[in-house]
Formats: structure tokens, C-alpha cells, sequence
């Protein structure tokens, strides 16, 4: 890799994972970076992850061989503006935003087009900001690298290299393409969870028993709802069309399934969930995606005191570090009583062959 000096307009989850995963593969890379938290800019630069603070968009940006737009959808458009006539000659302007059409759109407008070349990391958190961000949240993610037509095929290697360098998986598409499939796997799902909250919350009672009694498979698929509603709302204006094409293709299933059951079809609701999990399970759990993957099982313990310092012992001797903890209220799915949670799946496969050392119960 070639270029040296590295500029990040915002400095949140995505583009603070993607500064810390450069300067693990590449200490030597010199980076500068401007968000208008300058608390956060502070920390990074103490973390060893920013060299340079800027105080705006400003004429050290010339120095950039590459420039990152990590801010919301709808500024990093905004933002094209000011960054262009900085721009050194060679220099590639880049987005992490997770739609496309609209910034390319403005590229387009701008005559930027030689210069820009638009990219998506397919992972995240339902948490934000640079605290949350790691040096190896966008492993094994794959990259979404989307040219102009203009986009020279050198800029496009250097970006793959990018992706190769900080552990994701380069994958080149046209921009239209990928707004449509991200509409369908990322989009519709983040609508879906919210909605159903909303169904849920709507429905209880003055006792809340259904926010009381809710666990295993309604937390699981609504975890997403968690995310922040300012992105998701910039998200659904920068991407409408294509959501909106999923998601009456969605209604219209729902209304087939209402059908179905109000006819009382065996066969049709049958097929529906048996077709659903042989796609389902033909999907790995470890690549990552628009959510990290879950690095989790249960333990089925007795709940008496000592019990969770008894285990957490055991791990912490081997050196295994634990994300979280937390007791199953509500054992819908046959789990133990106790969920462990860990940052890598090494971590995970190392505390389940320790515990089962000890003849602990496991369950994934």
C-alpha cells in the first residue's frame, strides 16, 4: 500500500473501527481527522489512532491521499463540497455511508466523479460513537466498493487494498445494486424490528405483561430496534425507493400468510417455515453483517450465591475475557439459565471446552 496519509471527516462506530483497523495493519499511516466532537478527537489522538486534529475542513486535507466521509448519510453529501477543492491531484474521496444512490447522485452533479468512488462496510452495532468503536469490528465484513463510471480501475485496487488491510472482504458493485440488496437484508429488517416493538408496546396491558414475558425469540430478532433513530431515519429518506419496492413485496407476503391461516392451509404453513429455515441455516452465523455476530451459549447452572463467580473464575485463569452476563428469565428455547457473551469466537470455543471440563451443561 502506497498512500501514507489518511483523512476522516467524522469519527464515529464505522469510521473510528476503520482508523483503529489501519493503524493496527499499518502503524506508519499518518492520519487527521475532524468531527465536530472534539472530546472524542481528543481521546482518539491519546488512543494513538489520530495524529493530526483538525479543527474544520481545512487546507491540510491537500495532504490526503485518501479521504473518508464517515458522517451520516445525508452530510456526507453535504460535505462533498467543501472537501472536493481540497482534493490533491490523485487523491480518492470515499464514503462509508450505507446507501449509495444519493451521494452518487451529488458526485454526479458535482463532476466529482473521477475522483470518488463510494464504499460500505457491512458491519455495526446497535451502539454508536467512537467509544464503541475496534480495531477489528470490520473483520471478515465484507466491504462494499461501489465505482462512478469515471472511477479509475488503480483507485479501485487501492480501495480493495484498503479493505483487504484492516481484515474485510472487497466486493466491487454498481451502486444501484447495492442500495436494492441493502434495502431488502439491512433496511427492511431494521423496519420490520421497529414496527414490531411498536406492535408489542401498542398491544400490552397497564400490567405490561407482554413487555414483562418477553425474551428468546422477540429479542433476538428485535435487538436491531436498539439502533439510533436519527441514522435509520436519514437511512430510510436516502434509500426510499428501494425500500419501498421490498417493502410492499413484504406486505403482500404478510397478507398471504394472514390468508393462510385464516384458511387454515396445513400444507402452505408448513411450507412457509420450512422454506424459511433451509435458507435460514444456509446462512453462516459468522460472517458479519450489518449487526456483529452473536459469540454467545448458555450455561445451565443453579441459582445460589457463588455460582457466577465460581465460573467466572475459571474462565478468567485461562485468560479468557467475557463481554457480558446476563441470567435467562425466560427459558422459551430449552437454554441454560445463564448467557455468556464473548468479543471473538476464539474466546467462545476456549470457554466452552474449559467449562466443559468441569462438566458444566452447555448449550449453543
Amino acid at each position: 500500500m502506497t498512500d501514507k496519509v489518511i483523512g476522516f471527516i467524522g469519527l464515529g462506530l464505522i469510521g473510528g473501527s476503520l482508523a483503529k483497523g489501519l493503524k493496527r495493519a499499518r502503524p506508519d499511516i499518518e492520519i487527521m481527522a475532524y468531527m465536530r466532537t472534539r472530546s472524542k478527537l481528543e481521546q482518539a489522538k491519546r488512543d494513538g489512532i489520530v495524529d493530526v486534529i483538525l479543527d474544520g475542513v481545512d487546507e491540510r486535507l491537500h495532504q490526503c491521499d485518501i479521504i473518508f466521509l464517515c458522517t451520516p448519510v445525508q452530510y456526507n453529501a453535504q460535505y462533498l463540497t467543501s472537501v472536493a477543492p481540497l482534493l490533491k491531484k490523485g487523491a480518492i474521496l470515499t464514503d462509508v455511508g450505507s446507501t449509495k444512490s444519493n451521494i452518487h447522485q451529488t458526485v454526479r452533479e458535482l463532476g466529482l466523479e473521477s475522483c470518488f468512488i463510494g464504499g460500505h462496510p457491512m458491519a455495526g452495532s446497535e451502539k454508536t460513537g467512537y467509544e464503541h468503536a475496534t480495531d477489528h469490528l470490520l473483520e471478515n465484513a465484507y466491504y462494499i466498493i461501489t465505482p462512478t463510471p469515471d472511477s479509475r480501475q488503480e483507485d479501485i485496487s487501492r480501495l480493495v487494498e484498503i479493505a483487504k488491510l484492516i481484515g474485510s472482504l472487497p466486493l466491487v458493485l454498481d451502486y444501484h445494486k447495492h442500495d436494492q440488496v441493502a434495502a431488502t437484508i439491512s433496511h427492511l429488517p431494521h423496519l420490520i424490528a421497529s414496527s414490531l416493538v411498536n406492535l408489542v408496546q401498542d398491544s400490552d396491558d397497564k400490567e405490561e405483561l407482554m413487555r414483562r414475558l418477553a425474551a428468546g425469540g422477540f429479542k433476538d430478532i428485535t435487538r436491531i430496534a436498539s439502533s439510533s433513530p436519527e441514522m435509520w431515519e436519514q437511512i430510510c429518506m436516502t434509500n426510499t425507493d428501494a425500500i419501498c419496492t421490498a417493502l410492499k413485496a413484504y406486505i403482500d407476503s404478510l397478507q398471504q400468510i394472514w390468508e393462510d391461516l385464516r384458511c387454515h392451509d396445513h400444507e402452505a404453513v408448513h411450507r412457509l417455515f420450512e422454506r424459511s429455515r433451509r435458507y435460514r441455516d444456509s446462512i453462516s452465523d459468522i460472517s458479519k453483517g450489518s449487526v456483529p455476530p452473536d459469540y454467545s451459549f448458555t450455561v445451565d447452572i443453579v441459582d445460589e450465591p457463588g455460582s457466577i463467580s465460581t465460573l467466572a473464575v475459571i474462565l478468567s485463569a485461562r485468560g479468557i475475557n467475557i463481554k457480558n452476563i446476563g441470567i435467562n428469565h425466560n427459558r422459551e428455547r430449552g437454554e441454560g439459565a445463564l448467557r455468556i457473551t464473548f468479543y471473538e469466537e476464539k474466546a467462545m470455543e476456549d470457554a466452552w471446552a474449559q467449562l466443559k471440563k468441569y462438566n458444566y451443561e452447555l448449550i449453543r
